[in-house]
């Protein structure tokens, strides 16, 4: 029986309507599975995350190229499709929750096809683990987004958040047709490799990343105004003492969307008591 129409029994068997709102599109064409653990270069000794592991057609796939696989899915449905398709297999395990919630045991690469719904979360979870090697597949969109050049459209929050976390390749374009049901847009299979060290050093990181995601809320604003509100929420700073923070700041009359990654993580250390 063909991927395609596997897809359709198991949904029907099982009752699953996919859903639009949890990003529920499952990829159909098996080709992709041999690419994506490809670019993953896995081994037998490898423990593979498998996020929003739906049907569990990749999961098999990876269970066959490595030491286990932690197969993650939140939709009880699934979970119960999962457990029943894969019991012959001893070295996945299947967990179900919220990977951004539940407890999942330590993984050294990520071969994924996640739910879109949770692309940007996710990737920020990822961000905080340890890992050698992350493929997945996002919609193109979000993908360009994690590439995107200092002040263009789509230079955002994530874009720099990437940066300093990760290298990123944008590697095949998959098609809507790959998927069922198709999804509105296409997608990219993406391959994210820790920097280690990081590009630049930070006093403190969850500063960074509250402050890189408050400015570009006001993107277009000048860096001394749109520092302004959150000097006075981080440092509890007085009207005053707050304008002459901000006004001894570097790059205080450059755009927000002017600052290279750079430039957040030297105002962060500049905004750290």
């Amino acid at each position: 029986m063909s991927l395609p129409k596997r897809t359709k029994f198991l949904l029907r068997r099982y009752r699953i309507l996919p859903n639009k709102r949890l990003g529920q599109n499952f990829m159909i064409d098996p080709s992709v599975f041999r690419c994506m653990t490809g670019y993953a270069s896995l081994s037998s000794n490898d423990v593979v995350l498998d996020i929003g592991a739906g049907l569990g057609f990749l999961t098999r796939f990876l269970a066959s190229k490595c030491k286990g696989v932690l197969a993650v899915e939140s939709d009880t449905r699934l979970v119960k499709a999962l457990r029943e398709q894969l019991k012959d297999l001893s070295n996945v395990e299947i967990i179900e929750g919220d990977v951004l919630k539940v407890q999942v045991p330590q993984f050294i690469k990520a071969v994924s096809i996640p739910p879109y719904n949770i692309s940007s979360p996710l990737l920020l979870w990822l961000f905080s683990k340890k890992f050698d090697c992350a493929v997945l597949i996002f919609q193109k969109e979000f993908a360009n987004r994690l590439v995107a050049s200092v002040g263009s459209e789509d230079y955002g929050w994530l874009t720099v958040a990437a940066y300093y976390s990760v290298e990123v390749e944008l590697l095949d374009e998959i098609p809507k047709w790959m998927f069922y049901p198709r999804p509105e847009v296409d997608s990219v299979i993406i391959r994210l490799k820790p920097k280690r060290p990081p590009p630049f050093t930070l006093k403190n990181e969850a500063l960074f990343k509250q402050l890189v995601q408050t400015l570009f809320t006001q993107r277009n604003r000048k860096v001394r105004n749109a520092v302004l509100p959150f000097i006075k929420g981080v440092h509890a700073a007085t009207a005053e003492d707050a304008v002459k923070l901000a006004d001894s700041l570097l790059f205080q009359d450059k755009r927000v969307r002017e600052l290279a990654p750079e430039d957040f993580g030297a105002l962060t250390n500049a905004l750290t008591k």
